[in-house]
């Protein structure tokens, strides 16, 4: 990923937090013949595990991407945050031409497949735990039958990422000068999308930690 210095955020944390928050990630392998393969799909972290954590995940064992990672193929995967247009109607300085801001979180590394059934099945409830932990009255994993268990996970894979690289980027505008910046704010904090007032959020915590 291009990351310009202004716009890395050169921060592990602040990386693996962004990966927990924004966790339906984009996974990319590269085949044999040369195309990459990506599935759409949720990827927890365990942020302790090797240097740069490792991501964990599970797809359909139908899925083509399940052999690429059997065969361990150089694999991506890309965490995307809020983003939004930024208009040159909100500088003070001109001219000056649109940009779009957003912040995004690149981990690669070699998969590995998480084959004992054990594993996998602790994987899933974490995985459950995760996500309705937010829900009033949460539904629970053991809930189902051991049996019909057995059987949803002879239909996946199951498996870890150790990160070798992991790179991160907070492009808000930090290579504008502070009036406009300001008036970039504004202007996204007056919009209809939730996702561009959350872009002038970050834009503004960014310009708060600045010396």
């Amino acid at each position: 990923m291009y990351v310009p210095k202004h716009f890395d955020p050169a921060d592990t944390a602040w990386c693996h937090a962004l990966m927990a928050r924004e966790s339906f990630a984009l996974l990319v392998s590269g085949g044999a013949d040369g195309l990459p393969f990506a599935t759409h799909l949720p990827l927890l972290l365990d942020a302790d595990r090797g240097p740069h954590g490792t991501i964990v995940g599970h797809l359909a064992r139908a899925n083509p991407h399940a052999r690429l990672l059997a065969e361990g193929h150089p694999t991506l995967a890309v965490f995307q945050g809020p983003h939004a247009y930024v208009s040159p109607g909100w500088y003070a300085t001109h001219p000056s031409v649109p940009t779009w801001n957003y912040v995004a979180v690149h981990a690669t590394g070699r998969p590995r497949l998480i084959e004992e059934p054990a594993r996998v099945t602790a994987l899933l409830a974490r995985m459950v735990e995760t996500y309705e932990s937010a829900r009033e009255a949460p539904w629970r994993f053991d809930s189902l039958a051991q049996d019909y268990v057995a059987g949803m996970i002879r239909a996946i894979v199951a498996f870890e990422l150790p990160i070798e690289r992991l790179e991160g980027k907070a492009k808000l505008s930090q290579n504008r000068p502070a009036e406009d910046r300001a008036g970039a704010i504004r202007g996204l904090e007056a919009a209809a999308d939730p996702v561009a007032r959350a872009i002038a959020e970050l834009m503004a915590e960014r310009a708060r930690a600045e010396p």
